[in-house]
């Protein structure tokens, strides 16, 4: 038991020794910060809706629409975490309002929300980003949507 409290001790000792050095090293003159290496902070937070935990699968998607792209009306069964990389898209789910998502902003979609408009919102300009899918289940992860959907009819 010693003998691994004494490697752990020494691992810790020498990692903490080896990133005060890299601090050191990183700063050029005592007079100017040192570098602490990546800057995070949190970019988006959202709640999921019930999911299988012993089944959890993520799938990521790029998606890029040319200049005036769009798709048509769909919807995802999973939850979906959007992230722009480049350009702008506008998106509106039925019920909530039309929103354009510029690059660096992030947006989530609730699991069936029927997607009115997704579209790249500029006709000079390519538009992508990333669709992160949080799935417990296998199913496709876009789905047609009927035009009585659409337009509010829920009859067959």
């Amino acid at each position: 038991m010693w003998k691994r409290s004494l490697i752990l001790n020494l691992l810790l000792s020498s990692l903490w020794n080896a990133s005060g050095a890299s601090l050191a090293a990183d700063s050029p003159h005592p007079s100017q910060p040192a570098r602490l290496g990546p800057r995070s902070h949190v970019a988006f937070s959202h709640a999921l809706p019930p999911l299988d935990g012993t089944r959890l699968q993520v799938t990521t998607v790029e998606v890029t629409y040319p200049p005036g792209g769009s798709s048509a009306p769909h919807s995802h069964p999973c939850p979906v975490v959007g992230y722009v990389i480049e350009g702008a898209v506008r998106m509106q789910v039925k019920g909530g309002a039309e929103s354009i998502y510029k690059t660096g902003d992030s947006f989530y979609e609730a699991p069936n929300g029927i997607h009115l408009v997704s579209e790249n919102a500029s006709r000079e300009k390519p538009a992508t980003f990333l669709a992160y899918f949080i799935c417990d289940h296998s199913v496709p992860l876009s789905v047609a949507v009927p035009k009585r959907k659409v337009e509010g009819d829920s009859q067959p």
